[in-house]
Formats: structure tokens, C-alpha cells, sequence
């Protein structure tokens, strides 16, 4: 095996990993936001845990943060505005991917 196979094994497990990771965070920040509208709306126990997964479940509908965004302005329509919304979005996206970089 020559040197650049092995540099090409790396790149491609790195690629690997990143994604996987990627994945992980979006879908812990998922769960993070709909606990967090679960809170708005009244919800705790197993009830704000099920409202949670379909918030989850809501960003395999498309690619991109869109529709988890439009679950979330739908229910919680009279509870938050936009920008509120997109703010914890982004808060969460960080709080998210450094639980994941700390288990992994």
C-alpha cells in the first residue's frame, strides 16, 4: 500500500466520521428544541418525550433546518415568534455538537 492510499483511507474515514457526528448533533439538537417547545407549550413527562421525537422525525421530511422550523412555528405559533425560534435553533445547534464531541 502506498502513502497516498493510506492519506486517501484517512480523508475518507474523517469524512466518515464528521458526517456521523454531524448527524448525531442535528438530531440531539432536534430533541433539545422539542424539549424546549414542549416546555412552552405545557407539555413534561412522556408527553414532552413523544412531542420531542416528532420534532426530531419532522427533519427527515427535507434536507436543511427548514422544516423543523416550520413544525416549530406551527405549534407554537402563539407561544414564540421567529426570531426566538431561529435564536434557540442556532443556541442549541452549539449546545448539541459539544454534548456529541464530548461522548465521542
Amino acid at each position: 500500500m502506498t502513502t497516498f492510499d493510506d492519506r486517501e483511507r484517512a480523508y475518507e474515514n474523517k469524512f466518515a466520521h464528521d458526517a456521523e457526528l454531524n448527524f448525531k448533533a442535528e438530531a440531539r439538537r432536534n430533541r433539545l428544541l422539542g424539549e424546549w417547545a414542549a416546555g412552552l407549550l405545557g407539555m413534561n413527562g412522556d408527553d414532552a418525550r413523544a412531542y420531542a421525537l416528532t420534532v426530531v422525525t419532522s427533519d427527515f421530511d427535507e434536507p436543511g433546518d427548514e422544516d423543523v422550523y416550520r413544525k416549530l412555528a406551527a405549534d407554537l405559533s402563539d407561544k414564540s415568534d421567529e426570531a426566538t425560534i431561529r435564536a434557540k435553533m442556532a443556541e442549541l445547534r452549539v449546545t448539541a455538537r459539544e454534548q456529541i464531541l464530548k461522548e465521542s
